[in-house]
């Protein structure tokens, strides 16, 4: 937000507050002095700015909102004498308001933090010098600068220097991120010490920066079940209460009966019926919940996935990316002879040193000594099967079971791991080495907690059964599916979603690289680390802007306690207004009693709506 923007709502809020303040004075003045022309000063401070939108909307043929009815029931007021409760009406509606925009600056706010990654320029390394341009006006595989303190305009590749980043806006992290040479940057960190230079990979409008901002624009156009009810039935149920109040204000006349009696009741029920609270209070629940996820690093598109996040029944996992970091690792040494395991590691390490297989990756990142390459000789790699070496003098064969078999070595399968590596030394089994896919720190915490909530939790993967097999027992899947191609995992949600009820959703989460289709095709869609996943921007319906798998339990607890509170507030709203109704035809209820009925009971619901920004 521009800070001329920023000044302009501050100076609304100071001149909202100042006029309910002297509205205040002036009733208890004109109370104590029984002077009416103090009240009606006080109702025209609080309430000219209610009675100005009524007569536009006359004027645009809108004779159906609060503003109106509002007006109509506090002007009748004031011909009927009633002047204490008139102006009280429009005062208790502005602190309403006040109470409102309060509550949506606040989530507005958390979503603004992200909006404030707009970067405001770009240096551009021309012929050698800096020049400041519009981001927009930078091209793919143009060469940027970005200095300490700096926003980082463009999605780019880290050619020259080191520096930590600031990642907060994007990911709600608090601790920053060391970005060295040859390192992924995205445009919205901020460079908090050093100089950066990067080659830039995309143009502005296809960075990450744009693509949040533009979610963020869109998020509140798709609207729940529960949004669109309330406009329906305030649509309807707003003229319906209009007439029935221009029909008790009849009945005098037909039926002979005493005309302020039956007009102070129009009035009542006028004051009672205005839908303030539903109108107000749902909208305000569905985005404070937005606003409260936005702060977390939880991208949601709109409130319709909230709901649907809200009923999950089923939540499916990919698994490489999503419950696993995708990065493979030694899990374990083992030796079969008087060879120790870090012999075995140095004869594995040293034979795949020219490998660039990601298993000789994990393995060459395990030994951590230095590798002398003049003890490495006759290299040979078979694809799919192994590495074969003489290493200082000694025949080393480091390959998977089919290698074995090639060269004729008798091995003990290990059956429960699906990457090991068979270390031979000259033509007897020294040892081998199991490799892995890294878990996620939270996944096991995540599963556990979905648990608590009754939901029931799939993993699907194209890995092998005996990987995936391994992967769902240590972390506690309830049940898993291997060797899929992506269509064979959106058949697999669709069987899901056939055999949910329709208050029951199926959500997928997945890393949003290649689960495209499947993000799609579920109820709701979760992009796990996707800011720099096109496609999981595009797919999903729900961006988790870092690898923190354990914001999926976050956004449930979200979810679940938005719907609640909507529904007690519509509750509470229907409630009370129906009962109110019946009583003020009935002549039970007084003006003080409507202005509970309309504006209380929205202050009470807005006051509940900002318990979203809390989750146990």
């Amino acid at each position: 937000m521009c800070e001329h923007c920023c000044h302009d709502e501050d100076c609304s809020e100071i001149k909202s507050l100042i006029s309910i303040s002297v509205a205040v004075l002036l009733s208890i003045i004109a109370y104590f002095t029984k002077c009416n022309i103090l009240y009606i000063f006080a109702y025209l401070i609080a309430g000219w700015d209610i009675i100005l939108v009524s007569i536009k909307n006359i004027g645009k043929k809108n004779f159906f909102d609060e503003n109106l009815l509002m007006t109509v029931a506090t002007v009748g007021a004031l011909f009927l004498g009633e002047f204490p409760e008139a102006v009280s009406v429009m005062i208790l509606y502005k602190i309403g308001e006040f109470l409102q925009d309060k509550a949506v600056d606040k989530s507005r706010n958390s979503i603004e933090e992200l909006m404030n990654i707009t970067p405001d320029y770009a240096n551009i390394e021309i012929n050698g010098e800096l020049k400041k341009v519009m981001p927009y006006d930078v091209h793919v595989n143009d060469i940027i600068v970005v200095k300490a303190g700096e926003k980082v305009p463009l999605d780019g590749i880290v050619l020259q220097g080191s520096s930590y980043a600031d990642t907060s806006s994007l990911t709600g992290e608090s601790e920053p991120k060391l970005i060295q040479t040859g390192d992924a940057i995205l445009s919205g960190y901020i460079n908090l010490n050093g100089i950066l230079k990067i080659r830039t990979q995309k143009e502005y409008q296809d960075s990450t920066v744009s693509k949040i901002l533009k979610l963020i624009e869109n998020a509140q156009e798709k609207k729940s079940v529960t949004e669109n009810f309330i406009t329906k039935f305030a649509r309807y149920y707003t003229p319906c209460v209009v007439f029935s109040a221009v029909g008790i204000m009849l009945l005098p006349f037909i039926f002979h009966l005493n005309v302020h009696i039956w007009i102070e009741r129009a009035l009542t029920f006028l004051v009672i019926s205005c839908p303030c609270a539903l109108v107000i209070s749902v909208p305000l629940t569905f985005f404070c919940a937005i606003g409260r996820s936005s702060k977390d690093g939880i991208l949601v598109k709109g409130s319709s996935y909230l709901e649907k996040i809200a009923q999950v029944k089923t939540i499916a996992f990919d698994k490489t990316g999503t419950l696993t970091t995708g990065k493979l690792s030694v899990n374990e040494v083992k030796s079969y002879s008087n060879e120790d395991i870090s012999s075995i590691l140095k004869y594995a390490a040293y034979t795949e040193y020219y490998s660039n297989h990601p298993i000789a990756s994990a393995i060459k990142s395990k030994f951590d000594e230095q590798i002398d390459i003049t003890k490495i000789s006759d290299v040979k790699e078979i694809a799919g099967y192994g590495i074969s070496a003489l290493i200082d003098g000694n025949e080393i064969i480091a390959g998977n079971k089919k290698m074995m078999q090639k060269y004729d070595i008798e091995i003990n399968e290990e059956t429960e791991h699906s990457s090991v590596v068979y270390i031979v030394k000259n033509k007897l089994l020294i040892g081998c080495i199991i490799i892995s896919d890294e878990i996620k720190p939270q996944a096991c915490e995540l599963i556990s907690k979905l648990k608590k909530l009754k939901v029931h939790t799939v993993m699907l993967t194209g890995d092998t059964y005996k990987s995936a097999c391994n992967i769902a027992k240590e972390i506690g899947i309830d049940e898993f599916y291997a060797d899929l191609l992506p269509q064979d995992k959106t058949q697999k949600i669709e069987e899901f979603i056939e055999k949910s009820n329709k208050n029951q959703s199926t959500v997928f989460a997945g890393d949003g690289i290649n689960d495209a289709p499947v993000l799609m095709r579920s109820d709701a869609g979760i992009g796990m680390g996707a800011l720099g996943s096109d496609s999981a921007i595009e797919a999903a319906d729900v961006v988790i802007s870092d690898d923190n798998i354990f914001k999926i339990y976050k956004l449930i607890l979200i979810a679940k306690k938005t719907i609640k509170i909507a529904k007690q507030n519509i509750t509470l709203a229907i409630g009370v207004k129906i009962l109110f109704l019946i009583l003020s035809v009935y002549g039970c209820m007084t003006m003080w009693g409507a202005i509970f009925a309309d504006t209380g009971i929205a202050l009470i619901a807005i006051i509940n709506s900002l318990r979203c920004y809390k989750t146990e």
